[in-house]
């Protein structure tokens, strides 16, 4: 049962953040692809914010798949992590913990499954587990 459980946590957590990947690099799912993920970074101090918008993309994106299909499982877990750190810092922290006030809680609650992931193993369930 503990393999399935991480499988339902690597699948929503995974699969999520690979959508918000493709909202900022291809503007799919009501995103605002990469000119406009830029120039909303630009507008929040992170530059040069095309740029940036890539990196954060491919970070989700890419990020997303390996943390799903539980493959390299700690990069995964890694590239979420750090997205949702630069999250904090730049967007949520200045508003308090609580997410109905924008807050930070949602990223850290992100945070704390993906890192208790990486730190027990994807279960058997994954590709780590017939890779490695």
């Amino acid at each position: 049962m503990l393999s399935l459980g991480l499988l339902i946590i690597r699948l929503v957590i995974g699969l999520s953040f690979a959508a918000h990947g493709t909202q900022k690099l291809f503007g799919w799912f009501g995103g605002h692809g990469l000119k406009g993920t830029g120039g909303w970074l630009e507008s929040i101090g992170i530059k040069p914010g095309y740029t940036m918008a890539l990196f954060a993309g491919l970070a989700e994106f890419g990020g997303g798949l390996l943390f799903a299909a539980g493959l390299v499982t700690w990069l995964g877990a890694a590239a979420i992590i750090v997205t949702m750190l630069m999250a904090i810092v730049k967007v949520h922290g200045p508003n308090g913990f609580w997410a109905t006030s924008g807050g930070y809680e949602y990223n850290l609650i992100l945070i704390a499954a993906a890192l208790g992931v990486a730190l027990t193993g994807a279960g058997a369930y994954s590709l780590d587990a017939l890779w490695f």
